[in-house]
């Protein structure tokens, strides 16, 4: 008889799947509303919140001796993006530039958007495979060091 519940519950997994449900137990739940006569409402309210803040600190991965703050990037993921929008807003005194193996990646499959695309629209500098020589000549970008939330690892 255990077999027999388990080979059910597979079989309700995948058809609760199936008709949209993320799990078995939401399907159950989705009939067990409706067998009671009420109309099921499944996740079609959206309720905002504020994740509560957690400071966090973020290692760039080179930094060149004119200040200019250097982050390689194969995968460009969405923390990372949000990370560095995070950087940039509290931080706008600080440049910091992508290197991406290939700034034509989208952002995720199904995105139109580009590595390249984000940065521009994002007021980042970037470049592919290498750092561009010009970087190099800049002038100093002034970051101030040792002042709480600039420091270098000892």
């Amino acid at each position: 008889m255990a077999n027999t519940l388990k080979k059910e519950d597979a079989k309700r997994l995948a058809r609760g799947i199936k008709e949209g449900y993320r799990s078995g137990l939401e399907k159950k739940v989705a009939e067990q509303i409706a067998s009671l006569g009420f109309p099921v409402d499944y996740e079609n309210l959206k309720i905002s919140f504020v994740q509560p803040s957690k400071k966090r600190r973020y290692t760039p991965d080179f930094v060149l001796p004119n200040g200019i703050i250097i982050e390689t990037k194969g995968r460009f993921t969405s923390s990372d993006r949000q990370k560095h929008l995070m950087v940039q807003e509290q931080h706008p005194d600080l440049d910091i530039r992508f290197v991406f193996s290939n700034s034509n990646n989208r952002l995720n499959k199904t995105s139109k958007t580009t590595y390249a695309m984000w940065c521009e629209k994002n007021q980042f500098l970037y470049a592919d495979k290498w750092i561009p020589e010009e970087w190099f000549m800049e002038p100093w970008k002034g970051i101030e060091l040792n002042t709480g939330s600039i420091y270098r690892k000892k």
